[in-house]
């Protein structure tokens, strides 16, 4: 059995920044407030007319990856898309990305699970890898949140946590046999489904229903977050998913060289330092800069760890992700 090894790394996102003060000309917020809570002080958001959406971003991610690895388009062999907002409904963005990137008529596979679909997207690809069926697999998180977010105070609590961005990275098979992905480890919980959800339009409620309805308070084609309860479920999961992982491997807490967590906010990811016992640079956070941009926030932030030299050969790499679903994961790697 083969083992699988990340090779390129890239990310992107919009030029347009917006602020917490920004946005509080939009709703009945301010930065102070978005800061005590969230730990977020900008985001990137796609602006109209600047040529991005979800698949244009995952695209120029994935060359820069592509380009670092050493590979051309021709030599992937099967794309991995991550993301919660793709362009249409259907189809997803893995085929735009195949598209776009003058790809042969390789699979393209897309990942609905949210905050942890970066996490579930590289075990995916880890295993097409592992049993030989695949070479070189990209793998994309890419999200256009903001085309999709109520920016009014009705959703300020919501609206204030999301960006817009991708990250991309080329797993390959790892010839050497040093290092590479040690492990992959997923979960879900659907009975929390409706506490971090967006329920329209779909299926079940589809455009007729929602104009017969309107107008009304809770707007189902805006995201719904219990705040509260998200929160004190993904400290607990995030814990137990990273130990998880650590014990399979016969590694324990001492061994990790850095944590790259789900940025969905920064205080989950600070609780989770302090109980591992972790210092500040063995943990990885950018989401001051990028606010949560969901299935992009772990390949974003991996990506400016490489980049500022903070991960190194034989480091042991931790990534760990909760969201909606509930869904959740960890991948252990030796680097």
């Amino acid at each position: 059995m083969y083992t699988s090894k990340i090779t390129g790394l890239g990310s992107y996102v919009p030029e347009n920044i917006v602020t917490n003060d920004d946005l509080s000309k939009l709703m009945d917020t301010n930065d102070a407030w978005i800061q005590e809570r969230t730990g977020i002080e900008e985001r990137h958001h796609i602006k109209k007319g600047d040529g991005n959406s979800t698949s244009v971003m995952g695209v120029k991610a994935s060359k820069i990856a592509l380009e670092r690895a050493g590979l051309k388009p021709k030599d992937i062999d099967m794309i991995v898309f991550a993301t919660l907002s793709p362009n249409m409904y259907f189809p997803g963005g893995g085929v735009e990305v195949q598209e776009m990137m003058g790809m042969r008529t390789i699979p393209a596979l897309d990942v609905r699970n949210q905050c942890s679909g970066f996490v579930y997207a590289i075990s995916v690809a880890d295993q097409f890898i592992k049993t030989g069926m695949y070479k070189n697999i990209l793998v994309i998180g890419s999200e256009n949140h903001s085309g999709g977010l109520d920016f009014s105070d009705r959703s300020r609590s919501i609206s204030v946590i999301f960006g817009d961005g991708a990250g991309a990275a080329v797993l390959s098979r790892n010839e050497s046999g040093k290092g590479g992905i040690l492990s992959t480890h997923l979960h879900s919980e659907g009975k929390h489904k409706n506490e971090l959800s967006l329920q329209g339009p779909s299926t079940e409620y589809w455009v007729p229903e929602i104009i017969e309805k309107n107008p009304q308070e809770n707007i189902p084609y805006y995201p719904y977050m219990n705040g509260q309860f998200v929160f004190k479920h993904a400290i607990v999961r995030f814990s137990e998913v990273i130990n998880e992982g650590l014990k399979a491997n016969n590694l324990k807490v001492e061994d990790i060289d850095m944590l790259i967590p789900h940025q969905a906010n920064l205080r989950i990811s600070q609780f989770i330092q302090k109980k591992m016992k972790l210092p500040d640079s063995k943990v990885f956070n950018n989401i001051q800069k990028y606010g949560n941009t969901t299935a992009a926030s772990i390949p974003i932030a991996l990506t400016e760890a490489w980049e500022a030299g903070k991960i190194k050969e034989d480091d042991l790499v931790v990534l760990a992700a909760f969201g909606s679903g509930f869904t959740w994961g960890s991948t252990i790697i030796r680097w």
